[in-house]
């Protein structure tokens, strides 16, 4: 009986700890992608000059670079304590904003397209969208502005090695660099769902 009841022990513990790890892996996911939400983030004269990421915008706020202005509902846990996400940070030194075109990067192309895939249309978490050279590498396309857009994994699969004439798919809108009016206009469409910023951005 004893050694009945002892070899029981192990199964309903391994049930219990794979259940354990299940929800763990759930409240891990969801702090990730709180981590990925959009943050405004304003010049020290109030200026809306930016977006990036709460992980981002917490990593400058425990550097003492920037101070929260708003914050949202939502919280996530460190080590030590849980910690309120901002939703609009400012920066405690004036930084100067050349009026020029952003640097070319993954991250500035999927903001250009609001992370929405140029053929079909769905608007995806960046983990879930890649970029296509509409006119394809192998045939002269050039990494640049004009020849990048954000596109789903599916899509790509799909277009593969051929122009979106020869794939028989449609481009939303030919691709351009991204423009201090596309930066503000970005701003004001994520406004849309954060009422927070809005009192900071100019109609």
């Amino acid at each position: 009986m004893i050694e009945a009841h002892h070899s029981d022990r192990p199964y309903s513990e391994g049930r219990s700890n794979d259940r354990h790890n299940g929800e763990r892996h759930h409240s891990d996911r969801h702090q990730k992608d709180r981590l990925h939400r959009p943050v405004l983030v304003l010049n020290a004269s109030f200026e809306p000059i930016n977006v990036c990421a709460a992980r981002r915008a917490l990593v400058l706020i425990l550097k003492g670079v920037a101070s929260a202005e708003e914050h949202s509902n939502l919280e996530v846990q460190s080590t030590r304590n849980r910690l309120n996400l901002p939703s609009v940070i400012r920066l405690h030194d004036y930084r100067r904003i050349p009026h020029q075109t952003r640097a070319l990067s993954r991250k500035n192309i999927l903001m250009r397209d609001r992370y929405t895939c140029q053929y079909c249309l769905k608007v995806l978490p960046a983990s879930e969208l890649t970029l296509d050279h509409v006119m394809p590498r192998s045939r002269s396309g050039g990494t640049s502005w004009e020849n990048l857009v954000a596109c789903c994994h599916h899509c790509n699969n799909r277009k593969g090695n051929r122009t979106p004439e020869e794939a028989n798919m449609k481009l939303h809108k030919q691709p351009k660099p991204f423009s201090l009016h596309t930066s503000r206009h970005l701003m004001r469409l994520l406004a849309r769902s954060d009422e927070q910023w809005r009192k900071y951005l100019f109609y």
